[in-house]
């Protein structure tokens, strides 16, 4: 999400083709907005565009979402650049990325690039591939959508559904293999996600619940008390994105690692393949032949 001039707005977007999506917002109170209802990698404040009056609301947004990086985009020398630039640290933009040659566009899509592999759900697919190496394709791809999958994707129906697997021969696969139904799993990835829009203190428990599409706080609250026997408020106080995903690996990936290795939740044969029965090549095939036709008597 942005703050910049247009011209920069059009150099931002050409560099993030392929790369990122861009958001162009024209004040810091649609930002803060957007901020609370969208997930956001990084924002850019153009240093050019920033005047003093905006001292207030860029410093809002740093202390109520220190996990999305604000970065400075310094594009032109002016009058004010070295004040503009001073006052954006003061209020806590950390990071600036010098484009006034082409060397600084490469920076600025590197920094992007970094926040992106840096989000929660970057951060699980690695960790958990690390435990699970040699583990079949499958299981693999199970819990990659995990946290590929968007946040409106809830129950195991709708994941099943996105594997290309029926969904109670899924569910079935994890019984028979004695690890935790994917329920489990479902539950435990959302909160992964939940504790880590939770570090940020612009968020409230109310916005959380239905960032993640819970159909109430309560409904948030209820889940929360089941999978950790602790209340909202304590979730957050006791849990980060990285403690949660930990406690994940702890309780559903490691004591599980053999199982996990071996199994294969996705790949379905098609019944009609099966109810095919190969043809022996040592088994000779007998092509019946027509009897002859009985001659005609006068």
């Amino acid at each position: 999400m942005t703050f910049l001039t247009p011209a920069e707005q059009q150099r931002v977007d050409a560099l993030g083709q392929g790369s990122y999506t861009t958001v162009h917002r024209e004040s810091f109170d649609d930002m803060l907005r957007d901020l609370r209802t969208t997930p956001v990698s990084a924002i850019l404040v153009s240093v050019s565009r920033y005047q003093q009056q905006h001292a207030s609301q860029v410093a809002r947004m740093v202390r109520e979402f220190p996990r999305v990086p604000a970065v400075a985009l310094l594009t032109g020398n002016e009058a004010r650049t070295t004040q503009s630039l001073l006052a954006l640290g003061q209020q806590g933009v950390q990071t600036l990325v010098d484009a006034r040659d082409p060397a600084g566009w490469r920076d600025l899509r590197h920094v992007v690039h970094r926040e992106v592999t840096t989000t929660i759900e970057s951060v699980a697919i690695r960790r958990l591939r690390a435990d699970l190496v040699g583990a079949h394709d499958d299981c693999l791809r199970f819990f990659d959508e995990l946290f590929l999958a968007p946040r409106s994707l809830t129950t195991v129906r709708q994941l099943a559904r996105r594997l290309g697997v029926v969904p109670t021969t899924f569910m079935s696969r994890f019984f028979r293999a004695g690890i935790p139904a994917p329920k489990k799993y479902l539950a435990t990835a959302r909160l992964v996600r939940a504790a880590r829009l939770l570090e940020n203190p612009g968020y409230s428990l109310t916005q959380v619940a239905f960032l993640l599409e819970y159909s109430s706080p309560q409904s948030f609250s209820r889940h929360v008390a089941h999978s950790l026997q602790c209340g909202a408020a304590e979730f957050r106080n006791r849990y980060s994105g990285e403690t949660m995903l930990e406690h994940m690996r702890q309780h559903l990936i490691l004591p599980y690692q053999p199982q996990l290795l071996a199994f294969v939740p996705v790949d379905v044969t098609p019944q009609w393949m099966s109810r095919l029965a190969p043809v022996s090549a040592a088994t000779p095939v007998v092509t019946p032949t027509a009897s002859p036709l009985p001659h005609a008597s006068a």
